[in-house]
């Protein structure tokens, strides 16, 4: 780190101190969309999101972390880059990126443990619960998945219904489809979401 790039560093800190938080914001063209990427001053992930759904990323992070400014900025290099060749098929990229949650213990619980579904692999709302020693919270896996502000990092998208179905995604059901695709998941075009059941 240059001598120019630490003492940003040491002004975002600063600036991050008066204020409750300070993230970084950035955007990255994606096959999918633009996406948001928010940053600390540290370089770790935040959030990450659709720029069709930032009042959804807004809210999220006013919501885990109180006082938020997000002030335009690149992301480090290595997101980016990470990132990019994530989906240009090197899947195993997300791995390198540092990430950090706010949250309640369960909902941190739950996007913990997202990150051990490999990609290629789904798991059910249920079969979470079951591995999270609590079988009958489905629903509440449900609400912390819904609330997960990292998305593809945290992959939430490897969730699905009991019976196959996508049953419903933050950033829509056909970026849900193309991301479990673009990972080696077969999704048939019937599957629809389910939004009078809860998740199963």
């Amino acid at each position: 780190m240059t001598g120019v790039e630490s003492a940003s560093v040491q002004s975002f800190r600063d600036h991050a101190m008066m204020i409750g938080y300070a993230f970084r914001l950035d955007r990255l063209k994606t096959p999918i969309g633009i996406a948001l990427i928010a940053a600390d001053a540290d370089g770790v992930l935040r959030a990450l999101d659709w720029e069709d759904h930032e009042p959804r990323m807004r809210e999220l992070l006013r919501l885990h972390y109180g006082r938020v400014e997000l002030k335009n900025a690149r992301a480090p290099a290595a997101l980016r880059g990470a990132l990019a060749a994530y989906f240009k098929g090197d899947l195993d990229r997300l791995g390198e990126i540092e990430w950090r949650v706010n949250g309640t213990p369960f909902q941190r619980k739950v996007w913990t443990a997202l990150p051990g579904i490999p990609a290629g692999s789904t798991l059910s709302y249920g079969a979470l619960a079951a591995k999270l020693g609590s079988p009958r919270a489905m629903r509440a896996v449900g609400h912390a998945n819904g609330a997960n502000p990292i998305s593809v990092v945290v992959p939430c998208h490897r969730l699905i219904g009991a019976d196959g179905s996508l049953v419903k995604y933050g950033g829509g059901l056909e970026r849900k489809r193309w991301l479990l695709r673009h990972e080696g998941v077969e999704v048939l075009p019937s599957f629809r979401a389910r939004a009078s059941r809860a998740p199963e």
